[in-house]
């Protein structure tokens, strides 16, 4: 027994010190490619910021992996009632696995519910406040709520993250033609 319970010590050690160092190093690889999103050239960016969204969703669980994975695939098959029932579940299983709001969101805004959408964004960005594809679903909601001025404002935080970011840098260049038009 003596034996036992000195390897069990040698265990729980080597867990804790590998969980412990292993949360914030995930942490600072998102920093990094953060950072690397920022500095590389446009033609670079998408890979990078690929890189990050598959950060985001790992979850850590297996089970959490696997809501995600059938709520997308529910995405793709267009089944936008067992989506929303696959990202609630996740959500009521991870309040703070923060990708269950971005996929919740994307499956509301899909079917027109704009307000659930919002908060579900605002959710996410409270929690990963960089969430540069969360950012962006606010701009795009804000246009549509005819309020371009705050979505160019939204627009162009997004580019502060992501500066080569598809589609949204075309539409700064939209919103700010827009609005200078209506400034005249």
């Amino acid at each position: 027994m003596g034996m036992l319970g000195h390897h069990f010590k040698y265990i729980v050690t080597a867990l804790v010190l590998t969980v412990g160092h292993s949360i914030p190093l995930v942490a600072a690889d998102l920093d990094e490619l953060f950072s690397e999103l920022q500095s590389s050239p446009p033609e670079s960016q998408a890979r990078i910021a690929k890189k990050i969204a598959d950060e985001w969703e790992k979850s850590g669980s297996a089970s959490l992996d696997l809501l995600l994975r059938r709520g997308k695939e529910a995405v793709e098959d267009r089944d936008f009632d067992a989506a929303l029932d696959h990202f609630s579940a996740l959500i009521d299983h991870d309040p703070d696995f923060a990708e269950g709001y971005n996929w919740r969101a994307t499956v509301y805004f899909l079917l027109g519910m704009t307000g659930p959408a919002l908060d579900d964004l605002r959710t996410l960005l409270v929690k990963s406040p960089r969430h540069f594809a969360g950012m962006r679903g606010v701009g795009v909601i804000l246009e549509e709520l005819g309020r371009p001025a705050d979505a160019l404002e939204v627009y162009r935080a997004v580019l502060q993250i992501y500066p080569a970011y598809e589609g949204v840098t075309e539409a700064v260049e939209r919103l700010e033609l827009e609005l200078e038009g209506q400034a005249i």
